[in-house]
């Protein structure tokens, strides 16, 4: 067994403490990762907190994962010891089911084994990137192309592909009009791979105070929602719409600005339900969808888009004793626009 440093939480209300925990030895197919930096994700404060179910404490989050190979099992033909790899919000799945074949392994149907606070096939729990080694068999490990900084890599093994899978999947491009709910970690991620894409786009975000923020990372318009006027003035305006929020809002409200045939996609997860007024649907045949990640090709291929595109999160790095802190100003959405822990300091 492997031992590895980690930042560790005992429970909803308590802080992160330094702990070790134990990395599997490996198996043929395995990859070790001396891990440099991972983000932090709002689901990470969710999982922490309790809020998503229950959690088998000790907990170490952490699904933006950045590092180096160290070390490879007996039979990985990917990877190689020095390669810069990531590694996101899953680490395994059944690889049989339906979903899985078509490279949907987000939407295994048996169930994908988390990154975190999930059970590996060995019947161990798994836990995350706040950690300085982690081992995942070579199939969920993702290549990070050479002109991207690790730092920088992390954020996008989540807030990137979380973003990408649905602007991918329902077209975004040239002619469409894409809207971004909230300009967080995940909204700020959605406005420059939109904008890459070609897609005309705008921000609704609560207030205007990130406006000039939103215009340099690619955004055409910039409203604030706080306004009645900007629900009147933009009804019937887009084809899409990516709520970023991990917060309940008034969704009827947002559905108003769709066109005939539009759609608006979840990607943010709140730990409350959504009410929704099956009116605000039918009148203009809309839809309402939700989109979890991606698979590990669609991964990668976000991953090569990013690169070509020069497109990486905006990053505040912090060391492991900032963690706590770190989740206080992401619940007062006090960062710009994605926390990063330099492992090194663990």
């Amino acid at each position: 067994m492997i031992t590895a440093k980690a930042r560790a939480v005992d429970g909803p209300d308590k802080p992160f403490r330094a702990a070790e925990i134990k990395r599997r030895d490996l198996d043929l197919h395995d990859v070790l990762i001396e891990i440099k930096y991972a983000g932090i994700c709002h689901s990470d404060i969710h999982t922490a907190h309790g809020e998503w179910g229950p959690v088998n404490y000790p907990l170490v989050p952490g699904h933006e994962i950045a590092g180096i190979v160290s070390e490879v099992g007996a039979e990985v033909t990917k990877y190689k010891a020095g390669d810069r790899v990531g590694v996101g919000c899953m680490v395994d799945s059944c690889g049989e089911c339906e979903n899985c074949r078509k490279g949907e392994e987000q939407y295994c149907l048996k169930g994908n084994i988390q990154t975190y606070a999930g059970v590996d096939k060995y019947g161990e729990p798994t836990q995350g990137g706040y950690s300085t080694h982690i081992v995942v068999q070579e199939e969920f490990v993702l290549r990070i192309p050479d002109s991207i900084e690790l730092d920088a890599a992390a954020p996008l093994l989540c807030a990137g592909i979380t973003t990408y899978s649905p602007l991918n999947h329902w077209e975004a491009g040239p002619g469409k009009k894409v809207a971004v709910v909230g300009m967080g970690g995940l909204g700020h991620m959605a406005v420059k791979i939109a904008h890459a894409m070609g897609a005309e786009v705008t921000v609704l975000s609560q207030t205007l105070n990130k406006k000039e923020d939103g215009l340099r990372f690619g955004a055409d318009h910039y409203f604030a929602t706080s306004d009645p006027e900007t629900f009147k003035k933009l009804a019937g305006t887009f084809d899409l719409i990516i709520n970023t929020v991990s917060a309940k809002i008034d969704i009827d409200a947002y559905f108003s600005l769709l066109t005939l045939d539009g759609t608006l996609v979840n990607v943010g997860a709140p730990a409350e339900p959504l009410s929704v007024n099956v009116f605000s649907l039918i009148g203009h045949r809309r839809s309402f969808a939700g989109s979890m990640i991606g698979g590990i090709r669609e991964t990668q291929e976000m991953l090569d888009f990013c690169a070509k595109h020069n497109i990486v999160p905006k990053i505040e790095v912090i060391t492991a004793d900032q963690i706590d802190d770190a989740y206080e100003r992401v619940l007062a959405s006090d960062v710009k626009y994605r926390f990063v822990i330099d492992i090194s300091t663990m």
